[in-house]
This record gives C-alpha cells, sequence and structure tokens, in this order.
C-alpha cells in the first residue's frame, strides 16, 4: 500500500469497511465504492454484553439499522478492551474465509493507528486501505457536506467541549463554529473531540429516522441519547 493510503482501484476485490457509524468511516466507506471496490460488510467491535459500540459508544441496535438503511451487513464482535486485538483477529480471520481480502479504515494522520492497522490487517492477510490518509481536515468536511451526507454529534469530550456541542447537525455552521475554537481543537474530532452519528446520505437508501433526546454525562463525555421507535428505551 502506498503511503497515501488509497490502493482502492482493483475492483474484482471484495472489501469490509470498520465501521463506528461516524462520518469519516462513512467518507471512506463512499469513497471506497466510488472507485469500485466490491464492500461487502461492515465490521464494528463492541463491549461484553453487545449493546454499544466499544470505540464509539453508539448503540449496537442503532448501528444495525443504518447498515440496514445503508444495504451492507453488519458484523458485530464482542470484546473488551483488554481483548480488543485478539478479539479483531478472529474477525478478520472470519472475512478472509468469506473470500474477503481488503479493509477499508478512515483514519486521517495518526501514525499509532495507521501502524497498528497495517500490522494486523497483514498479520492476518488483509489489505488494509485508508482513502483519507494525511488530507486536509477541512476538504474531508467540505466533501462530506457536499456529497450530501448528514450527521449529528453524539458524544462530547468534556475535557474540549461543553455540552452545547452534542446533537449539533455537521454542516457549514458547524464547521465555522469548531474553527474558531482554534488550533487545539481537531475540527474533524480525530483525538476524540466529538463523535458523530451518519443518518443519511449517497451510500444510504433510505435515512435512518430517528429523534435526539437528552444529553446526559458521566464525566468524561456528553452523551446525545437517540431514540428510533423500532428499538425499545434510549439507545
Amino acid at each position: 500500500m502506498d503511503r497515501k493510503g488509497y490502493a482502492m482501484n482493483n475492483s474484482r476485490d471484495l472489501a469490509f469497511c470498520s465501521w463506528s457509524g461516524g462520518k469519516e468511516c462513512t467518507l471512506s466507506l463512499y469513497r471506497a465504492i466510488r472507485s469500485g471496490v466490491n464492500v461487502t460488510h461492515l465490521v464494528n467491535m463492541v463491549t461484553e454484553d453487545g449493546s454499544h459500540s466499544r470505540t464509539h459508544g453508539l448503540s449496537a441496535a442503532l448501528l444495525q439499522l443504518q447498515a440496514e438503511a445503508i444495504g451492507i451487513p453488519l458484523i458485530q464482535r464482542p470484546t473488551t478492551w483488554d481483548t480488543y486485538e485478539r478479539e479483531f483477529k478472529v474477525l478478520l480471520g472470519g472475512m478472509r474465509g468469506k473470500g474477503i481480502s481488503r479493509g477499508i479504515f478512515g483514519d486521517i494522520d495518526m501514525e499509532e493507528h495507521r501502524a497498528w492497522v497495517e500490522r494486523v490487517s497483514l498479520e492476518c492477510s488483509i489489505t488494509p486501505s485508508l482513502p483519507l490518509w494525511m488530507e486536509k481536515r477541512e476538504d474531508l468536511l467540505k466533501e462530506f457536506i457536499g456529497s450530501g451526507f448528514k450527521a449529528t454529534v453524539v458524544a462530547v469530550d468534556t475535557h474540549y467541549l461543553d455540552t452545547t456541542w452534542a446533537g449539533r447537525d455537521i454542516d457549514e455552521a458547524f464547521v465555522n463554529d469548531i474553527r474558531s475554537l482554534g488550533p487545539g481543537i481537531d475540527i474533524c474530532g480525530e483525538a476524540g473531540e466529538y463523535h458523530t452519528f451518519v443518518y443519511d446520505g449517497p451510500v444510504f437508501t433510505s435515512p435512518v429516522i430517528f429523534e435526539k433526546g437528552p444529553v446526559r454525562s458521566d464525566g468524561d463525555y456528553f452523551f446525545l441519547d437517540i431514540r428510533n421507535p423500532s428499538i425499545k428505551g434510549r439507545i
């Protein structure tokens, strides 16, 4: 794979996309599909009880609704943080068993993330592709918004942003406002400042229907409660 991170132009490859439900993985999926890659699965690591995404805390059921709206099956595998790499490798082994030889990842420029993705993928005979690698943050946000994607902020790190950011949509006003906070805040949230949920756009066959509930806090993060009529309780 070249250092740009693309290497996706072989339409004979079957691929999966590492999935968080947020804007970077969605934009990576969009670019991969447009380049001719056949993305057959989304993959997501969840908590031990299977209720929430291990990395971004979104409801596993909500991510399944998202995958159904996109039209690509989502595979979720439970893990702890201590067993994350081992379980992820088991998941990749399952991908290889399905004839899938490529993985799509949404990292932008964090070298430690890329090094982990490359090492673990290659150890499992998976070719990793990072379609967004080393691109300018504002260009990525402009492409995301301009392509017609819709997303809302569902988690905010209290060390970077206050509660008013939870529940905001990703639009031009959001970009202008977060840019105005200065260089200490990554406008794409790459350092974990915020996480998003994408609910509509060009890779969707239909939008995900949801309602925004109240914002709650665990001390480290503000979380937006999201409700969907087909799922009981808070998700």
